[in-house]
């Protein structure tokens, strides 16, 4: 110990003398900074230690946890940041930063710390001993899912349908029971969606509502979105990534919900700075949306558990050792909670590559002032890694290290209480394993692996079982078979969990605010025990997304859960979250221990017992649809004073037959006359349309361009009536006369990589209401030259990019978005709503791209108020290398004849 005492000492020498704004700065950074100021003496001092940091060109990716403002923003892009994503409500910016602008961030007195970025990871389960396969280039990802979207259109083959639909009885309710997900959104965040064309080619997804800017990258989230379609495949689908970082992450929770109106949200995710303890700010966000009446469903993770011998993590009181490590201060834990002493928790050789570590104590989120710190070591006593943040009163109680890339061989972790008072610790090598080492140290685990928003109280956290073959690798060398599932039949008593899948419970000690459950004990004693996992669903399955098939993990099995949630909702529409949670709690399968247990939770959930459970039956779902307007006196046009026949269709999109069935048309127009005011469409077959028609009168005095509205309501013999939807009447010629107005300011960057962006404002005055309404990237030359001067925008790689109009109002549309492959530059293109063809379908071969196209979003949901007022455009980059700048932009303007 006297090596490790004496490398530990010189760490300690620099917290103990280290500055006001160094406090504010992970110690990860401070080692890099210190290295980098001074190699030669930091490697005599510590020849092993690695800061973890990853630095590229002297540039580093860091969180700012901050107050949020314009003057922070501008002040951080003055020290040369690249913003990445931006959360004013979670006081958080994720930025690439130079390493010179470290300590000036820092200073400043917004910013309350400045962390290497949070990383994340899925809960899929890959095989440890596989080399990790070459990262593609952006050329090789666009080639490979253009030729397999190709094949899938070309081949048109049998859809895959998970195992787990059967294994669940999934199938047998849909077929028997008759409900199908109708009237139900689920919505899933992942990593990305890149294969989601490809998916929609073969059939195997349709339509999914994706939230601008954030279908992030890779296709866990593809994956997801199959099994949903698979179990309730009438559901409508949405999808926001989740990696751009963890307040990005929080927001998009509360996004899905609250602007998609998603009514369940399942998500795969769990980011390392997540606290045990405490509900940090993801978790807060699911607190939000279950509040709001959503169901939410997590990964429990793939973190291993105590019975099967697959876990890293332990959770206790700080006990003493009196044995100082370290020159200035700091007496180690000790592990063993025998007589005897260790103060030193040891790494499996064959789980010791890339491991994260993590220690969290029971101080709140925020405001500890207990401070502890991390080292891990290698036989020789070395220190390979080390984590030695301030704890002073306004930090959180937290810090990690990560293991050597490629593992190691006899690594040991060793924590030590700098100073302050006893609390109760959680030490947790995600998907590694404590285990002894031969003759010197033996390994100490404890059930509780499974942390963060999964377990938050409202939450469902879903471990996982396979459906059908077992997992084709051992998790460590030496370890028993892993369980095969049932398929073709379905989940019993018999069910085996994946040895992998991780184990509650989790204990919490404060709430959100930071208020103590248990004032005045903090320790094995107090707090709040959550029973997590809450449930078990299926993984192993098959789905047509390559590299997903099989998949495994609790990323499997929580889109399983979620999707039979969606047919429960589906057959009960109205029906309390609570009593959701009680149907699918109390008919799950005991599986694992008698009862509910931390492995399982209450057992493996079968989609036939829950929905019996609830009652649910299937459900009518008529809405209007968009009428037809027919002026009576023959003329193309509604103007005032004009009665017109208006057609409206009402179709029913239900799992049963829509009886009784009517329409009660309304305006809100001051003036406006509808006979009759009802119309009976009596029985609609699920799948068909029926149409009625409405007399509609427009009083003289109304005001050419100001629309009139309708609004329907449609009821029928169901839980979902009535249906209301409302529609917007046109009165008024169009004028022939286009006005432009254009962006006239110098050319501005676009940020690579970032969902921040870069905007443009386009102001409009004297046209009032908009007929028409067409957006334009000018240009004077069009060419492919990179840096052209004289195209609208020029970027390389032009389907990195999405572009945003959003009118005074705040309404916005997406005119373009990864559209263009590798081709460069956009000039002389229109975008019009008239257009024969869709910007999404351009290739690399068109550019540059010019022409007229339709946009991704209809211009025309920004023509509902006054176009008068400031426009913006705002251009993003969302993919690394590829850089531009956005020179020209316009938008073109047809008011409407005087009447």
């Amino acid at each position: 110990m006297e090596n490790a005492a004496r490398q530990i000492g010189a760490l300690q020498d620099l917290k103990k003398n280290g500055s006001a704004t160094e406090a504010k700065v992970d110690s990860r950074l401070l080692f890099e900074l210190k290295a980098r100021a001074n190699r030669s003496a930091m490697s005599a001092a510590l020849p092993r230690l690695q800061s973890g940091v990853e630095v590229s060109g002297n540039r580093t990716t860091v969180d700012i946890r901050a107050t949020v403002s314009d003057g922070l923003l501008k002040a951080l892009t003055d020290a040369g940041a690249t913003l990445k994503a931006v959360s004013t409500r979670y006081g958080s910016v994720r930025a690439e930063l130079p390493l010179s602008a470290i300590g000036k961030v820092a200073r400043r007195s917004d910013v309350r710390k400045v962390e290497v970025a949070g990383e994340a990871m899925t809960a899929r389960e890959l095989d440890p001993n596989t080399a990790p396969a070459k990262p593609e280039s952006k050329e090789e990802k666009d080639a490979r899912i253009e030729r397999n979207t190709r094949a899938a259109l070309a081949e048109q083959a049998a859809t895959i349908t998970s195992a787990g639909d059967r294994a669940h009885n999934a199938d047998t309710v849909r077929e028997e029971i008759g409900v199908t997900g109708v009237g139900v959104k689920i919505c899933a965040l992942s990593d990305g969606i890149d294969s989601l064309a490809t998916s929609q080619a073969a059939g195997e997804l349709p339509e999914v509502d994706v939230l601008p800017t954030q279908a992030g990258g890779g296709d866990e989230g593809t994956a997801m979105l199959e099994i949903i379609h698979d179990v309730a495949p009438n559901a409508e689908l949405g999808f926001a990534t989740a990696f751009n970082s963890d307040a990005s992450f929080a927001d998009n929770i509360r996004a899905l919900r609250f602007e998609l109106d998603c009514d369940i949200i399942v998500d795969d995710i769990l980011y390392f700075k997540e606290s045990p303890f405490q509900d940090w700010i993801i978790a807060q966000a699911v607190n939000d949306v279950v509040e709001d009446g959503a169901l939410y469903f997590s990964s429990a993770g793939n973190e291993g558990n105590t019975v099967d011998g697959t876990a890293a993590h332990w959770e206790g009181d700080f006990v003493n050792s009196g044995q100082v490590i370290g020159k200035f201060a700091g007496y180690a834990h000790d592990f063993d909670p025998s007589e005897n002493t260790q103060v030193l928790q040891p790494i499996s050789d064959a789980s010791s590559a890339g491991v994260p570590v993590l220690l969290n104590w029971s101080d709140p989120l925020g405001a500890s002032d207990n401070d502890y710190d991390l080292y891990m070591l290698d036989s020789q006593g070395n220190v390979v890694a080390g984590s030695q943040d301030y704890q002073t009163g306004t930090q959180d109680p937290y810090e990690r290290v990560d293991t050597p890339f490629f593992g190691g061989n006899g690594l040991r972790l060793a924590i030590v209480k700098f100073n302050g008072e006893d609390r109760y610790l959680s030490l947790s090598a995600l998907r590694g394993r404590f285990g002894d080492t031969s003759g010197e140290l033996k390994a100490f685990n404890t059930p509780g692996v499974t942390f963060g928003h999964s377990a938050a109280r409202g939450a469902f956290s879903v471990a996982a079982a396979p459906a059908d073959e077992p997992l084709p690798f051992d998790l460590e060398p030496g370890d028993p078979a892993n369980p095969r599932g049932p398929f073709p039949e379905a989940f019993g008593e018999d069910t085996a969990l994946e040895r992998f899948s991780s184990d509650g419970p989790r204990r919490i000690f404060y709430e959100e605010d930071g208020t103590p459950i248990t004032p005045g004990d903090v320790s094995s004693t107090g707090g709040e025990v959550r029973q997590k996992p809450d449930i078990t669903a299926a993984d192993g399955v098959l789905t047509s997304v390559p590299g997903f098939d099989p998949f495994f993990g609790t990323s499997a099995a929580a889109p399983h859960a979620a999707a039979i949630a969606g047919l429960v909702l589906s057959g009960n529409p109205g029906i309390d979250p609570a009593e959701v949670r009680e149907a699918l709690t109390r008919t799950a399968i005991d599986i694992a221990e008698p009862g509910v247990d931390g492995r399982s939770g209450h057992g493996v959930i079968l989609a036939d017992r829950v929905l019996a459970y609830t009652g649910a039956s299937p459900q009518p779902l008529a809405r209007a649809q968009a009428p037809t307007v027919t002026p009576d006196d023959g003329g193309e046009y509604l103007h005032p004073g004009d009665t017109a026949t208006v057609e409206l269709p009402v179709t029913n999109t239900g799992d049963a037959t829509s009886v009784s069935t009517s329409m009660v048309l309304t305006s809100p127009t001051d003036g406006v006359t509808i006979t009759p005011r009802s119309r009976s469409y009596g029985t609609i077959e699920k799948g068909a349309t029926a149409t009625r028609t409405f007399q509609v009168t427009v009083p003289e005095s109304h005001q050419v361009g100001e629309p009139v509205q309708l609004d329907t309501r449609v009821t029928f013999a169901g839980a979902y009536s009535p249906t209301r939807t409302s529609f917007a009447l046109e009165v008024g010629e169009p004028s022939d006369v286009t006005v432009d107005f254009a962006y006239t300011g110098a050319p501005v960057a676009i940020p690579d990589a970032s969902t921040v962006g870069t905007s443009v404002e386009i102001p409009v005055s004297g046209v009032g209401r908009a007929s028409k309404l067409t957006f334009s990237v000018d240009g004077a030359t069009c060419s492919t030259d990179s840096g052209a001067t004289t195209v609208g925008i020029d970027h390389t790689y032009v389907s990195d990019m999405v572009g945003v109009l959003t009118s005074p109002s705040g309404a916005s549309a997406q005119v373009f978005a990864g559209n263009g492959g590798s081709g460069n530059n956009l000039c002389q293109v229109v975008f019009d709503d008239s257009a024969e063809q869709p910007f999404a379908s351009v290739s690399a071969a068109q550019a540059p791209f010019t022409g007229t196209w339709r946009s991704v979003d209809p211009l025309a949901g920004l023509r509902t108020e006054p176009a008068d007022g400031t426009w913006t455009f705002t251009a993003y980059d969302l993919a690394l290398f590829d850089t531009g700048t956005l020179r020209s932009v316009s938008l073109h303007v047809n008011g409407y004849a005087a009447g």
